[in-house]
């Protein structure tokens, strides 16, 4: 086998099926890699998500026998919306962020990567894959910056010079012997947009993310968010975009090229009252195909509360009243119940003060003498 011609049948076989750019590296282990995820973990800087065995996510030959190539993937994906829908005063809405617009992209880069095992075993049938997207043992951005298919930014994103750092990204270790690409060399240079603008400090300086700081992780947290985070928050119901849209690299890049991966405005950027009484049933049917839906409404419908203070939603006080007095669950209670502190008015005083007789929930009392405490 000429694997230096198969080489270039795999890549021009990847841009028919819709992979936008392709890289191959070697098998090697993720040496720098390794160090900075130690590194992360004495700090407390890393999310949870991830796998928490350091070797296996920087040493390939511990996921498949004798592996000598990966091939790394990325397909970019949309930063605007063709259909746009405004938030506006008694029907706010809230955002998620552009890497959650569409269909989940896990099963989107699945698909990709599982076509391309395909033609390989087509060509070579002894070949082994395995392929990963995301929530595997891999660093995707690891294996995409070594592969040569972008260089991994100041916002900890991995950044293309066609599509910026909107991109998909996804694996496939190989035991074929594929003569890997170069990697690109770092173009943040001087500029510290990213690491500047960055709403609860979480990028500590270029490359350096404390997860449980960012936004994005803390959207997907499950209990009471931290009082100097939740004025943070904003609108936003899942992800963080901040440090993507300010950077140069990114100015002017909005790709269409995946159908499935076209947001649906009224997912994307949904209502905001109307999530805060959403069944599971209906939650799963609107908001289940797209990646944000990963934790459950509970997530989503807490940062809906948070939006609606944040907007100061005069409109939403009697259904957060309804949610503080009636919710099973003492999160969104108890942060309905700070919410109309924010949001105040003599409404919100009274049922605050009838709450506090009848709550009977410790964190969710503490909660509703914040919202009296705060009230203007």
């Amino acid at each position: 086998m000429d694997f230096a011609q198969f080489k270039q049948e795999v890549i021009e076989y990847s841009k028919t099926i819709g992979i936008d750019k392709i890289g191959f590296t070697t098998a090697s282990t993720f040496d720098e890699m390794k160090n900075r995820l130690i590194r992360q973990q004495e700090l407390q800087y890393h999310s949870g998500f991830e796998e928490p065995d350091i070797e296996k996510r920087v040493n390939p030959s511990l996921l498949m026998d004798k592996p000598r190539s990966i091939i790394s993937i990325a397909l970019a994906y949309p930063s605007k919306m063709k259909v746009r829908v405004v938030s506006k005063k008694g029907e706010r809405r809230g955002i998620f962020c552009r890497a959650s617009w569409g269909k989940d992209y896990h099963h989107v880069l699945k698909d990709r990567l599982q076509k391309l095992e395909e033609f390989i075993h087509a060509r070579i049938p002894e070949a082994i894959c395995k392929s990963m997207v995301d929530t595997g043992e891999l660093v995707d951005r690891a294996v995409a910056q070594r592969a040569g298919i972008g260089w991994s930014g100041k916002n900890c994103s991995i950044i293309t010079p066609e599509f910026g750092s909107y991109v998909y990204l996804g694996e496939m270790i190989t035991n074929l012997p594929f003569e890997p690409d170069e990697p690109m060399e770092d173009r943040c240079g001087s500029c510290n947009k990213c690491v500047d603008v960055c709403p609860t400090g979480a990028l500590i300086q270029g490359g350096q993310l404390d997860a449980q700081k960012c936004i994005a992780f803390l959207t997907q947290t499950k209990g009471f968010l931290a009082d100097e985070y939740r004025e943070k928050l904003g609108n936003r119901l899942y992800g963080c975009d901040t440090c993507q849209t300010v950077c140069p690299e990114n100015k002017g890049k909005d790709f269409h090229f995946h159908e499935e991966m076209e947001p649906d405005p009224e997912v994307a950027k949904p209502l905001l009252r109307p999530l805060l009484f959403i069944s599971n049933r209906e939650f799963k049917e609107k908001f289940g195909p797209v990646s944000g839906s990963w934790r459950g409404k509970k997530p989503i419908q807490r940062n809906a509360i948070i939006a609606l203070a944040h907007y100061k939603d005069e409109s939403a006080i009697n259904d957060l009243i309804k949610v503080m007095t009636t919710d099973p669950r003492p999160v969104i209670r108890g942060t309905a119940a700070w919410a109309l502190g924010k949001i105040g008015g003599k409404e919100s005083v009274s049922a605050l003060e009838d709450a506090s007789v009848q709550e009977k929930d410790e964190k969710v009392l503490a909660e509703i003498e914040k919202g009296l405490s705060i009230i203007e």
